[in-house]
């Protein structure tokens, strides 16, 4: 097993008020009904494009605006938004039961605001995440495929040369694709990153309170939790229950979702 990352330690206890979080993550069909309801507008949508995988895209070559600096497997896509996952020709009406992407931490707070929801903290996130296995590396244990079975939605094959699906899936999956955690939760591994509340600063939990830490004030992005389709253990392994990272608030790719918790 491989030593905790900078990003991941201390190793330290915590105590957390009682809460309720969502079984899965949040849809394109409810997200849908947010943005019907409310007339909201996502921020791709404001900005007129967000982040394909490059193996994903349905784009036109001239709806491909460029690559991003260090990772050309993303590119930015005009017209690709929740509604539009892949491209402006993709229709997320067409999987609704798929969760959502192309949302940024500022619409997953619009959403909350609208559903009478928050998001968790990534304390919060972090106990529900392994269903109440403690030390386990996964939120079903220690082995990526137990019994050579895939319990989540990452890349299988070598990284961005071949990705072999044996889990099912290229790009995102249906939520419920896998086996719940033992607090029924699904996909807190694989599929989508989710938003947490926290500002991110990778050195808070050396000194955060031990009491139902809310995360700090500030920081230089928000926290991700989870990993996506594209994690592989050669790039990015963070499928793992400890796993972090961070992203700006108003950042937006077709990997990253959010899950709610009941105020």
């Amino acid at each position: 097993m491989r030593l905790p990352r900078r990003r991941e330690s201390p190793t330290h206890q915590v105590r957390i008020d009682s809460f309720k979080v969502d079984a899965t993550a949040v849809t394109n069909q409810m997200f849908a009904a947010f943005i019907a309801d409310s007339g909201y507008r996502s921020e791709a949508e404001i900005f007129g494009s967000s982040a394909v995988f490059h193996l994903l895209s349905t784009a036109k070559p001239e709806d491909i605006l460029g690559v991003a600096a260090g990772a050309p497997w993303w590119l930015n896509i005009r017209g690709a938004d929740w509604a539009h996952p892949t491209g402006r020709d993709s229709h997320g009406e067409d999987v609704p039961d798929h969760t959502v992407v192309h949302v940024s931490h500022n619409d997953a707070l619009a959403y909350c605001e609208w559903a009478g929801l928050r998001l968790p903290p990534e304390a919060e996130w972090e106990y529900a995440a392994p269903g109440g296995l403690e030390g386990m590396r996964y939120a079903w244990g220690n082995e990526l495929t137990p019994d050579g079975e895939h319990r989540c939605n990452i890349w299988q094959g070598t990284f961005l040369q071949e990705n072999t699906t044996d889990d099912g899936h290229m790009g995102t999956a249906p939520v419920k694709a896998f086996p719940p955690n033992g607090y029924g939760l699904y996909e807190v591994a694989g599929n989508v990153w989710e938003w947490c509340s926290d500002w991110f600063l990778p050195k808070y939990y050396r000194n955060s309170p031990a009491d139902d830490p809310q995360g700090p004030t500030n920081g230089a992005g928000r926290v991700m939790r989870g990993g996506s389709y594209l994690c592989h253990d050669s790039y990015c392994n963070r499928y793992r229950v400890a796993a972090r990272t961070s992203n700006t608030p108003e950042s937006s790719s077709g990997n990253c979702g959010f899950r709610t918790v009941s105020l």
